[in-house]
């Protein structure tokens, strides 16, 4: 049983950067692989980004790859998302889900989420 807390959204410019948080309140936070997702108004929720359980492997969307990078701290039971060169298409409620899966790119195989966190990004 894992509950999870997004926070770090904000509004931003185009170009600039944030750095997104999930806290873990679950006793086993390290067997759990990691995803970040997201999704836009009208939009379906899309994949972002995700990570094994040790940390070791990512996983990220063609949209995102080189710009984004995800984290994780299991001592803290923290994961990261840090956004770089923002662009007004990543503009999203952005979410943190986690599995007992590897890494997936499927929200399907994610059991736990969070509440979400705005990222606006203007022009």
């Amino acid at each position: 049983q894992v509950q999870l807390v997004e926070s770090g959204g904000g509004l931003v410019q185009a170009g600039g950067s944030l750095r997104l948080s999930c806290a873990a309140s679950g006793r086993t936070f390290s067997s759990y692989a990691m995803g970040w997702f997201r999704q836009a108004p009208g939009k379906e929720r899309e994949f972002v980004a995700a990570i094994n359980r040790s940390g070791g492997y990512t996983n990220y969307a063609d949209s995102v790859k080189g710009r984004f990078t995800i984290s994780r701290d299991n001592a803290k039971n923290m994961v990261y998302l840090r956004l770089n060169s923002l662009k007004p298409e990543d503009t999203a409620v952005y979410y943190c889900a986690a599995g007992r899966g590897y890494a997936s790119g499927s929200y399907s195989v994610y059991d736990y989420w969070g509440q979400g966190t705005q990222v606006t990004v203007s022009s």
